[in-house]
């Protein structure tokens, strides 16, 4: 897929506000400073699109951009520093909740994870609350011109021992990004390009 127009349509922090279109759309989402802003703005080859910031969290509102008309990219706060519990659905912002649960038009989830760390908790604890709600995703590695290949499969390997011990079956489906050097463009913008055509082929919503 080759991206040509890319648009801000929408911020807001009520579900019942997004937009309209039946449209597909995929969201991202990741812990603060993980490199969202950055991916997107690679993604779509715009510099701005995204607003990129040294400061953590600085994305407050589910902002919606329509890619090449016929599909939406939306980009979700962070998860942050949120204190994540099994017992409760307050791993984020109730607004975020209620998109993933809410939002018919939500066809995938990108959970972004910074590749140079060691799998953290609070990664693996959204990934079961996604799975929990049955909400589709896969899962980018993001930042990976900033370590070893040995590391970046090292780390990769350790999220799929935890999310084993935590029951599930098999490492969803991921992909390995830089958004310093492009890797992962081509692969991740294909994938979005296969599913939107088994969207528009088998669903007649959209």
């Amino acid at each position: 897929m080759k991206i040509n127009t890319a648009e801000f349509v929408i911020s807001n922090s009520d579900v019942s506000k997004c937009p309209q279109d039946f449209l597909p759309e995929y969201a991202f989402i990741g812990r603060s400073n993980v490199g969202k802003s950055s991916l997107i703005n690679m993604i779509t080859n715009h510099k701005k699109l995204a607003k990129t910031s040294a400061r953590p969290g600085k994305t407050q509102l589910i902002n919606h951009f329509l890619i090449n008309n016929n599909w939406f990219l939306v980009d979700l706060p962070g998860y942050g520093y949120a204190k994540v519990s099994k017992k409760t659905k307050s791993i984020f912002q109730e607004f975020i909740t209620d998109y993933f649960e809410k939002r018919e038009q939500l066809v995938c989830a990108f959970v972004l994870i910074d590749i140079r760390h060691e799998a953290q908790t609070i990664d693996i604890e959204f990934m079961s609350y996604m799975g929990e709600s049955e909400i589709p995703f896969c899962i980018i590695f993001t930042k990976a011109d900033k370590i070893s290949k040995v590391k970046v499969n090292a780390h990769i390997a350790a999220y799929k021992k935890k999310m084993m011990a935590n029951n599930w079956t098999e490492m969803p489906h991921h992909f390995v990004t830089s958004s310093t050097e492009g890797t992962g463009k081509d692969e991740l913008l294909q994938y979005i390009d296969e599913v939107n055509q088994e969207v528009f082929k088998n669903n007649s919503q959209f």
